[in-house]
């Protein structure tokens, strides 16, 4: 018995398909239908750096990362936990406040922030970069300096 090859299928193709997959993907979304995105800045910012001090978990702050920077704070988180166990320093909540912010929008459902936060030993730079999907803001970027 012979199997028919694909362009000889009986069903004739229609885009119907393509256009169910496009409608269930994920969609961008503009800044107007967004809610402000400062109180989600500045509390990813504290949640990133209590991810970085072992003491917040990065499945918790999982649901506003993007795939990209959910990897690369999961990356990092494994190399800070890798340095104090070196050092054999326990992990500690740190008290970080929050010193000045920066946004700009460069294009709509677009966000770049920058947030400068003192800490007791240094003062450190976090910035992200936020879009707009599924009627919600998601960092796509994220970087500690």
């Amino acid at each position: 018995m012979a199997i028919p090859a694909p362009d000889d299928s009986p069903v004739p193709r229609s885009g119907s398909a393509l256009d169910v997959a496009e409608y269930f993907a994920p969609q961008r979304t503009s800044a107007h239908d967004l809610p402000d995105v400062m109180p989600l800045v500045k509390n990813l910012t504290i949640g990133v750096l209590e991810v970085l001090a072992g003491v917040r978990e990065v499945d918790q702050l999982a649901r506003w990362l993007g795939e990209d920077a959910y990897r690369a704070l999961i990356t990092r988180a494994n190399l800070s936990a890798r340095a104090r166990s070196a050092r054999g320093v326990a992990a500690v909540r740190p008290a970080h406040r929050v010193l000045s912010h920066r946004l700009c929008e460069p294009a709509d459902g677009v966000v770049e922030a920058v947030v400068i936060v003192a800490g007791p030993a240094r003062t450190r730079a976090v910035a992200m970069r936020f879009e707009g999907w599924d009627g919600r803001w998601r960092a796509t970027s994220l970087a500690l300096l």
